[in-house]
């Protein structure tokens, strides 16, 4: 199971877009330690399922915890570090953490 983060903007061209794509890979490591998967949808005329669901107006970031949740709505770009302490912070996170202590 993932964690999606999804990357919304109303073209590909959006500065906010292309800034906070290169923020996700500057890190990606990070992310795939904590199951992220990126979405990104810059077609606001697609009327996407996500789109509907999540209404985003221009750029938007949203992450979604495994369960379905959404945990964050950001209307501007978050580095990695952002990213991942509110990640950390979710209840699941913490008992995955708590199981990998365990495990060893």
């Amino acid at each position: 199971m993932n964690r999606p983060v999804i990357v919304f903007a109303d073209s590909p061209a959006d500065p906010r877009f292309s800034e906070q794509i290169t923020l996700l890979e500057s890190q990606i490591e990070e992310l795939q330690k904590r199951d992220v998967v990126i979405l990104t949808d810059t077609d606001p005329e697609a009327l996407s399922p996500l789109r509907k669901k999540l209404r985003p107006r221009g750029f938007m970031l949203v992450l979604v915890g495994k369960d379905g949740t959404v945990y964050l709505r950001k209307p501007f770009p978050w580095s990695v570090r952002e990213l991942s302490r509110s990640i950390d912070k979710m209840p699941l996170r913490q008992q995955e953490i708590r199981d990998r202590r365990e495990q060893r």
